[in-house]
């Protein structure tokens, strides 16, 4: 009689509450903190590992497919047929996918063109032209009021569920006009909060072109080709952002509003969509 294997053990939750002590000048505090826990997840395409980032172990299924659809490793959330994310114990975990045929083709042979091994940032990434390649132009008939880039932020900050706990948590929050806060998503990793919330708008049948993504992070080049890719018309940020990041913006027609604290905020590109800027 054969016996099955030994499960591994669940994933971890996306906090933990450790000892630790506070020191106020010469007085020591004992007592605990709530942390953010991270993990490896291994991204698996039909069996061969694509990349592995170190993300919260939460929400992973909206992470693969919102990566997946930004990445441009497929166009649309039915090119993956499959997907399970299986615990990896003290490891991490893997998140498997199957891809529908044409999609597995391109994929295998964007791994043929690989040299070495994957890294994080622009994931899958080994060649300059990649790195530089163009996004998709967004179009849209979005406009703003000021005070909608307030409401945004105001919302994306109330929602922030595991960062009131842990203080090291970003989020990507999508926010409509005519609906207010539609879905958020927290990571330890900014990249990997935005993918996490791609895929679940993905998931939803929620178009990116009705609102704005709300962003607790900086403005990285990254940050506004995944933003495009999801069809946003306009990404608004707490911190600024970085040259290039405007630049990109400028070239596929997003609105990059940064610097948004309270009823402030500046506006680097396509002003148009913010009604009196």
């Amino acid at each position: 009689m054969s016996l099955a294997p030994p499960l591994a053990p669940p994933l971890a939750p996306p906090l933990a509450t450790l000892p630790r002590v506070a020191v106020s000048g010469t007085s020591l505090f004992p007592g605990e903190r709530v942390l953010a826990e991270e993990t490896a997840v291994a991204l698996v395409y039909d069996g061969a590992t694509h990349a592995v980032m170190m993300a919260s172990p939460a929400d992973l299924e909206d992470f693969a497919l919102g990566f997946s659809l930004t990445e441009a490793i497929v166009s649309a959330a039915g090119a993956i047929e499959e997907l399970e994310v299986v615990p990896r114990g003290a490891l991490g975990c893997e998140v498997r996918m199957r891809l529908a045929e044409e999609s597995g083709l391109r994929q295998l042979g964007r791994r043929r063109a690989l040299a070495g091994p994957v890294g994080c940032g622009l994931c899958g990434i080994q060649s300059l032209e990649e790195a530089a390649r163009a996004v998709p132009p967004v179009r849209s008939a979005l406009r703003l009021w000021p005070g909608a880039i307030e409401a945004a932020m105001a919302a994306l900050a109330e929602a922030q569920a595991m960062n009131r706990d842990a203080r090291a948590v970003h989020a990507a929050a999508f926010w409509r006009p005519d609906h207010g806060l539609v879905a958020i998503r927290e990571d330890v990793g900014r990249h990997n909060a935005l993918d996490k919330l791609a895929g679940a708008l993905a998931r939803a049948g929620e178009a990116g072109a009705g609102g704005l993504i709300a962003l607790t992070s900086r403005v990285s080049v990254e940050m506004v080709q995944k933003a495009a890719r999801i069809g946003a018309p306009v990404i608004a940020a707490v911190s600024a952002p970085t040259a290039l990041a405007v630049r990109t913006a400028e070239a596929c027609g997003v609105t990059l509003v940064a610097v948004a604290r309270g009823s402030g905020f500046e506006v680097f590109t396509h002003p148009v969509r913010v009604i009196g800027s």
